[in-house]
């Protein structure tokens, strides 16, 4: 079975193709710039590379595109477009809606009622998932929603101290996110040292950041809360923020509450503090070049990482293994090190020699860490299209039990 996997993007497609459940890697490309002329079309399938320049309307044409990509005569891996069971999405927020879930009005309808706190995530999954079932209504479209993997928080965990008919009616609550990411570490975790029993605090940092206390395979606290605006700061959103604030705000700027959260949501975070830029390695290199906004910066990102792994060391009663994964996590020795700075007697040392040569995924502890610590590259994609495969043939059985 061919499962195709699209991240979205307001402008961008990237998709990849699995035959599963070998979970054999088939193709992989993108088409950034969606919408205008100047669209970039690249593609990988086995050793076949290309880069096309083509202007390509909407979602639905770029998905047309990797269809025609994908079952080229010379270079395609597939005969038909029929051969696709499946396109899968990583899908952000369904609110009331959560683990796997084949789009159809409900699901969109539920999607619409997190615009609010999901407003780079849900407009172009929606828009995009609208015209691909009605251009291409012959391909089954399964949403895997990251809020799924963190529906084993205990309520303690989840709950925030507000009018509980708000959490009733509003369905206000700690939702988490990066869930195929923190799953993605669960499963490896597990593979990799033959047990489930495992305690792992995982650290998905990159653009966004998020951190996961893992307790038998199952997520029980993350940072993230009902948006992902909230938790770790980000590259530029602010995170974690004062609400009694905003009235501060907007009397003193003049700015309409709109305003205000359009500035927390793209111009906070790293971006925000240093004033030049959300991207870690810009402020690494300003920061040793003496840029003290930079450095304010990352040390206000670090900050808060250790805030949240803190929490989850109590939570969890310590950790068996701590894990970096995502852009940042997976490739700055600078930050790694400035985690873990300090925490010995909490069972988390560091090798530094071993944390400045990251290869692919690798264990960094030093001898004396009680705590084993670990560089361990994420699969989104090969979680979500085990999802929609799981979900695919359960429905096929479901239909076998009942004719």
């Amino acid at each position: 079975m061919n499962i195709l996997i699209a991240n979205l993007g307001s402008t961008s497609f990237k998709y990849r193709l699995y035959q599963m459940p070998e979970a054999v890697e088939l193709a992989r490309g993108s088409i950034e710039r969606i919408g205008s002329q100047e669209s970039r079309s690249m593609v990988r399938i086995g050793d076949y590379r290309d880069e096309v320049h083509r202007g390509v309307s909407d979602h639905a044409a770029a998905v047309r595109q990797c269809l025609a990509q994908l079952t080229d005569v010379e270079n395609g891996c597939l005969k038909h477009a029929g051969e696709v069971a499946a396109i899968g999405f990583k899908a952000v927020h369904g609110g009331r809606l959560s683990g796997v879930q084949r789009i159809d009005d409900e699901v969109l309808a539920a999607m619409s009622e997190m615009n609010d706190v999901a407003p780079a995530h849900n407009p172009p999954y929606i828009a995009a998932m609208r015209q691909l079932a009605k251009q291409l209504p012959e391909i089954p479209l399964v949403a895997a929603f990251e809020t799924g993997f963190h529906q084993s928080i205990p309520r303690p965990n989840a709950t925030y101290a507000i009018p509980q008919v708000w959490d009733r009616e509003l369905n206000i609550r700690r939702f988490g996110f990066h869930g195929a990411s923190h799953r993605y570490i669960a499963q490896r975790v597990a593979e990799k040292f033959n047990r489930n029993d495992l305690r792992v605090i995982s650290c998905h940092l990159g653009g966004s950041s998020s951190l996961t206390a893992i307790r038998d395979g199952e997520s029980v606290a993350t940072s993230m809360g009902a948006s992902p605006q909230s938790g770790i700061l980000q590259n530029n959103r602010v995170g974690d923020f004062d609400p009694f604030t905003l009235p501060l705000i907007m009397n003193q700027t003049g700015l309409a509450l709109e305003e205000v959260l359009e500035k927390l949501a793209n111009s906070g975070g790293l971006l925000g503090i240093s004033g030049k830029s959300g991207d870690v390695r810009d402020l690494e290199d300003a920061a040793v070049e003496g840029d003290q906004n930079a450095q304010l910066a990352l040390d206000t990102f670090v900050a808060d990482i250790r805030k949240y792994m803190g929490w989850m060391l109590v939570e969890l009663g310590g950790a068996d293994v701590v894990v970096f994964t995502g852009g940042i996590g997976e490739n700055s020795a600078t930050i790694r090190s400035a985690v873990c700075l300090g925490l010995e007697e909490l069972g988390i040392a560091l090798d530094e020699d071993k944390n400045r040569d990251v290869s692919g995924e690798m264990s960094i502890g030093s001898v004396e860490s009680r705590s084993e610590i670990w560089v361990i590259p994420t699969n989104e994609e090969i979680v979500v299209a085990g999802q929609v495969f799981a979900e695919l043939n359960d429905e096929t059985q479901k239909s076998e039990e009942s004719c």
